[in-house]
């Protein structure tokens, strides 16, 4: 496996023939670059904080540091460093401030910017001058001696050995390509010391996690997405395919039957007729429970209200809701059937109540009946595969059945509704209009 860091790198013996040595030594010579860089510009914008324009300058410049310095650390760690910064809801200079005000990674990068112009920069310095400027400088005498030993055949290399003849040059040559070597083993080690404490302070575990959690949290709303589409779709499949089939085979044996003369003849077909509209019913109701068409065109209010109408148990309703998006509600939907389902079963309850509000982003639905109570929602039910699905919309399903009752089924899900969304989206719809 390929190495992914200077450490992992050390751990093989081609080590010294690989690019590494020379990736970190090029890290440790860009953070003296950029060391300086920083050193120079938090001079300059502590002299323009004492005319109060600093800090938003001073958090402008860490955060520009930061970025900076996480792309410099794919020079010696080939995984790239995640971004911790959150994305600034509406567009502005004043709401980004806002935003990274009160983010602690714009905090740890003006740390950083500070350690890295005060302390890391002259350390890595230090580091280059031994493990590399030591061994170069030893390995250049016989140069040095032919270059400046012409007048008295003597130098000093690294003003502390005395060279006066190229022998003794060109020994120490040979020691400095040793030390050289010796000395890359160490620079990688602390190359990837620094990386480690850079990743730490500007792309910590938890920005990554989160990052990661976001994709996950991503892709089941695009399953969820994907799967509400296939419902629809067989929905559709099965109105205007089985469906118009089973009509037109209905009327068909109707008017046979209708012209068939008294008879076995017309016994049999009267009984087909009939089986036919028993089937074409239970189509119906199949399709009404993939995914009903009152769900489609009007919304979960009026699909709510069907769902009662239906219900085998007389159900009140108290419905207030706007239109919401499609996942939403076929979800709250669903619950909302499972429920009526097991309480006309199992529950003995005379009477039910739907409460269903939108208030403070989020959809929420009460399902209260006066039954006997005990329900116990992981003894198999239905409820179970419908709280998952909840729950990749980052919503809660929860049941209190105590004995003897009530038992009140809750749903919450977060979401923003559709009129919000769509003039969010209008913005984005005219600019890529407009650049078309």
């Amino acid at each position: 496996m390929q190495p992914r860091t200077p450490w992992q790198a050390l751990t093989r013996p081609r080590y010294p023939r690989t690019a590494w040595p020379w990736r970190s030594a090029g890290y440790l010579a860009s953070g003296v670059v950029t060391g300086v860089a920083a050193l120079l510009a938090l001079l300059l914008l502590v002299v323009c904080s004492l005319f109060l324009v600093g800090l938003p300058l001073l958090l402008l410049a860490g955060v520009a540091l930061g970025g900076i310095e996480r792309r410099r650390l794919r020079l010696v760690e080939l995984d790239p460093a995640v971004d911790p910064h959150r994305v600034p809801e509406a567009p502005g200079l004043a709401a980004w401030l806002r935003v990274r005000v009160r983010e602690q990674a714009t905090w740890r990068e003006l740390a950083y910017a500070v350690l890295h112009a005060t302390v890391l920069w002259p350390l890595d310095l230090i580091v280059l001058a031994v493990s590399l400027g030591l061994p170069v400088t030893l390995i250049t005498a016989p140069l040095q001696l032919a270059l400046d030993g012409h007048a008295r055949p003597e130098i000093k290399v690294v003003k502390a050995f005395l060279v006066t003849s190229y022998p003794q040059a060109f020994a120490t040559a040979l020691l400095g390509a040793v030390l050289l070597l010796a000395l890359l083993y160490p620079l990688a080690a602390l190359a990837g010391a620094r990386a480690a404490l850079s990743r730490a302070l500007l792309a910590p575990r938890e920005a990554e996690l989160r990052d990661r959690i976001g994709e996950v949290t991503a892709s089941r709303a695009r399953l969820v997405d994907a799967f509400e589409a296939e419902r629809r779709r067989i929905e559709r499949d099965l109105h205007d395919g089985a469906q118009q089939r089973l009509v037109a085979l209905t009327m068909t044996l109707g008017l046979a039957r209708l012209d068939a003369p008294p008879g076995p003849l017309a016994d049999q077909l009267g009984k087909a007729h009939q089986e036919a509209g028993r089937v074409l019913s239970e189509l119906r109701e199949l399709i009404h429970g993939i995914h009903p068409q009152v769900l489609a065109d009007y919304g979960l209010g009026a699909a709510l209200a069907d769902a009662a109408d239906r219900s085998a148990v007389p159900v009140d309703t108290d419905l207030d809701l706007p239109r919401l998006p499609t996942a939403v509600e076929s979800a709250g939907y669903f619950a909302v059937c499972e429920a009526l389902a097991n309480l006309g079963k199992h529950s003995g309850a005379t009477r039910a109540r739907i409460t269903a509000r939108y208030t403070a982003r989020r959809l929420r639905i009460d399902v209260e009946d006066d039954g006997r109570g005990g329900a116990d929602p992981s003894a198999g039910s239905g409820l179970t595969g419908l709280a998952d699905r909840i729950a990749v919309l980052d919503g809660t399903l929860t049941i209190t059945s105590p004995t003897g009752g009530p038992t009140v089924l809750r749903v919450e899900i977060p979401c923003r509704p559709l009129s919000e969304l769509s003039v969010s989206s209008s913005p984005r719809t005219a600019s890529s209009s407009a650049k078309g």
